[in-house]
């Protein structure tokens, strides 16, 4: 069991990051981005190649995240003109154009020269050879311990109320927060208590699970402190109504740039830590189901709230799992593909049925809506 939530643990991790770089451009700006997998293809893809070159794990991952970055420039420069939905095609065939080309060209794997098609193995992945000592593995469980402590503290203070709760919104806003925080804390406690067991005896899948804890905490904390300050609001407004900060003297095309760049450079770090799980990657690996499946992440949640879109990652993987789990044995005459599209078919009707009763989702406010504008 312990083994298994430290799986759920870097699958949830990834996949959060990978969100909160579609939330940042779609959620807080109003960018339609269908091509998200693009960014997180180019940033395996670039970390694992360097890697085998030589390059140390880490510093191809920030190179990775800098490609993914540049490609949004790319992508920006030729489409932003567009708008809504002339966007989201552009984008969506962006996705594909990257993966088919990775599939169709020869890479550098290594010394030699290999077709796409065959995937990329055997490359290095952090902390796996490694064997620490008992020093070294009690630093790391303190690194946890410190991790987990910050997120009780944080989501203690996120719950509290800082308002008087006499009106009927901010009593339903206080009870969903005080539900949400009881969960996460629940499901950080279950992670916590296993990353330690793992780290303690070693097990460098644990040792990936930190490291991918630790960097979805910093970019969570960034990421709130940019959509907080004067630069996150200004990606609120464009998002409202893009004409208001133009007849303020904003550059709106520079701004959404920096929006698509940035969510992008997020995708990609979230690309080389689904590089280092998979241990093997092919560009079957990186379908535009990937891409939704981040949208599904952030409508759930709520758009334009990190928190949210966290929550979101997690409401998605533990459906995955407890749907894999449990199907199977209450539908026995359905064959695995069945299950697999019946399970597509009861998420699909869980957003039919959120859209209707709550449509900014879970912790979304309606006031900042911009789905159907």
């Amino acid at each position: 069991m312990a083994e298994y939530l430290i799986f759920l643990a870097i699958s949830t991790s990834i996949f959060a990051l990978f969100a909160l770089g579609l939330n940042l451009q779609w959620g807080f700006t109003g960018l339609i981005n269908f091509g998200h997998v693009a960014f997180m293809t180019l940033g395996a893809y670039t970390t694992v190649l360097l890697s085998l070159k030589g390059v140390p794990v880490l510093l191809a991952a920030v190179i990775g995240a800098v490609v993914a970055a540049l490609l949004g420039l790319l992508i920006g420069f030729s489409t932003l003109r567009l708008r809504e939905d002339y966007l989201a095609i552009v984008t969506i065939g962006v996705g594909e154009l990257v993966r088919l080309i990775l599939n169709n060209q020869e890479l550098p794997v290594g010394d030699t020269w290999i077709s796409g098609a065959f995937g990329v193995q055997s490359y290095p992945i952090p902390l796996v050879n490694l064997q620490p000592n008992l020093l070294i593995r009690l630093v790391m469980i303190a690194v946890l311990t410190l991790v987990a402590g910050i997120t009780f503290y944080w989501l203690w203070r996120w719950t509290r109320p800082t308002y008087a709760v006499k009106r009927v919104s901010k009593k339903q806003e206080f009870v969903s927060r005080l539900v949400v925080a009881s969960l996460l804390g629940l499901l950080s406690a279950a992670i916590y208590i296993s990353g330690v067991i793992g780290l303690y005896n070693y097990n460098p899948k644990a040792g990936l699970m930190l490291l991918s804890l630790v960097t979805l905490a910093f970019v969570f904390w960034r990421l709130e402190v940019l959509v907080r300050s004067p630069w996150g609001r200004v990606l609120k407004a464009i998002r409202e109504d893009e004409e208001v900060p133009k007849a303020l003297g904003k550059n709106v095309f520079w701004y959404k740039l920096q929006s698509l760049m940035l969510g992008g450079a997020i995708a990609g770090i979230a690309g080389a830590f689904f590089a280092w799980q998979l241990s093997a990657i092919y560009t079957d690996n990186f379908q535009p189901q990937l891409t939704f499946d981040a949208w599904i992440m952030v409508i759930l949640g709520g758009s334009g709230n990190n928190v949210g879109t966290i929550l979101g990652a997690v409401i998605y993987f533990a459906y995955d799992t407890l749907t894999r789990e449990f199907l199977p044995r209450i539908f026995t005459n359905l064959t695995s593909d069945q299950l697999g599209a019946f399970r597509i078919m009861i998420i699909g009707l869980i957003l039919m049925v959120l859209m209707i009763w709550r449509p900014q989702g879970i912790l979304g406010k309606k006031e900042e809506l911009t789905l159907g504008k």
